[in-house]
């Protein structure tokens, strides 16, 4: 699916994003699309069976009579979304890449913000972080998100250049996810959009969910858990150029091939539920909207 096709597809989002954008608000996820809890309003005098526990004891001994907190309920959340653009999100053996099946899961999240009235902010990272966008609300700020999203994953694509070159090309996954933190000192949504196919990101995961409720989004692809019998073919590693040839024809190396991805998986899993965030996997092959609505919408029934 080329950029114009995908440009079009995102086109009808707004209207599929209210549903889901019902079943983020109506969810049980935490504080999603529901504000970052309570926060502190005003302090009134004490009445008969107020909690002992509100009392402010400073004002109280300032005024000589016992005075309790009241909080209210913060409406306001930011959502933030941290997409990954690095070289492994341009492969896929189907008819969606995992950039392109990424992107779509961006622009759903994006425009469901939106729709529930949330500031939204992004970060975008490759090899070092591409660009940062400060939360804003409205329909032109969105779009100037996927417009970016477009034209920032799709050319470095092309820039992968011959195996090799440049060395390793990790991304920095972990740096983005501190950046987030450092920007966002209120609690927040944050959506992490990856392949999650990089190191040194676990620490940083954990530092992010100790303050903010945390979304991993792995976007993952049909050949991860089959492999098919196509003969002696070469696997690169597009983010450092390392490759190696595999003999598919043997039952021995597919099933190797399956168990590694399958491990890989439930350590992901494992280390995002560690860390406190919640894990969402979503293949190339599926429909990104119902599986995000499910996700929310089944929190409802927990």
């Amino acid at each position: 699916m080329n950029r114009r096709e995908l440009l079009e597809k995102i086109t009808t989002f707004p209207i599929i994003a209210q549903g889901l954008a019902g079943d983020l608000l109506a969810g049980d996820f935490r504080s999603v699309f529901r504000g970052q809890g309570i926060e502190f309003d005003e302090v009134r005098h004490y009445e008969r069976g107020d909690d002992i526990r509100s009392i402010d004891w400073n004002v109280s001994a300032r005024f000589g009579t016992p005075y309790v907190k009241q909080y209210r309920e913060e409406k306001e959340l930011t959502v933030s979304l941290v997409l990954d653009c690095s070289a492994s999100m341009s492969c896929g053996s189907g008819a969606l890449s995992r950039y392109e099946q990424a992107l779509i899961s961006f622009a759903l999240l994006a425009f469901s913000a939106e729709q529930a009235g949330q500031g939204l902010g992004a970060v975008f990272f490759d090899r070092e972080i591409i660009r940062v966008f400060r939360p804003r609300k409205g329909r032109r700020h969105t779009m100037a998100l996927i417009s970016a999203a477009l034209q920032t994953g799709f050319p470095r694509q092309k820039e992968a250049g011959p195996p090799g070159k440049e060395g390793g090309r990790g991304s920095c996954l972990g740096d983005a996810l501190a950046g987030v933190n450092r920007l966002q000192r209120r609690r927040s949504l944050v959506a992490v959009i990856s392949d999650f196919l990089c190191v040194n990101w676990e620490q940083e995961l954990g530092k992010l969910c100790r303050k903010h409720d945390v979304i991993a989004l792995r976007i993952s692809d049909p050949l991860e858990e089959a492999m098919p019998n196509v003969g002696l073919v070469r696997l690169e590693d597009p983010e450092t150029g390392a490759g190696f040839y595999g003999a598919t024809g043997f039952a021995s190396f597919r099933k190797a091939w399956e168990l590694w991805h399958q491990e890989r998986r439930e350590s992901w899993e494992l280390i995002c539920r560690r860390s406190g965030a919640s894990p969402l996997e979503l293949s190339t092959a599926h429909d990104a909207a119902p599986v995000l609505s499910r996700f929310f919408g089944g929190r409802r029934r927990i």
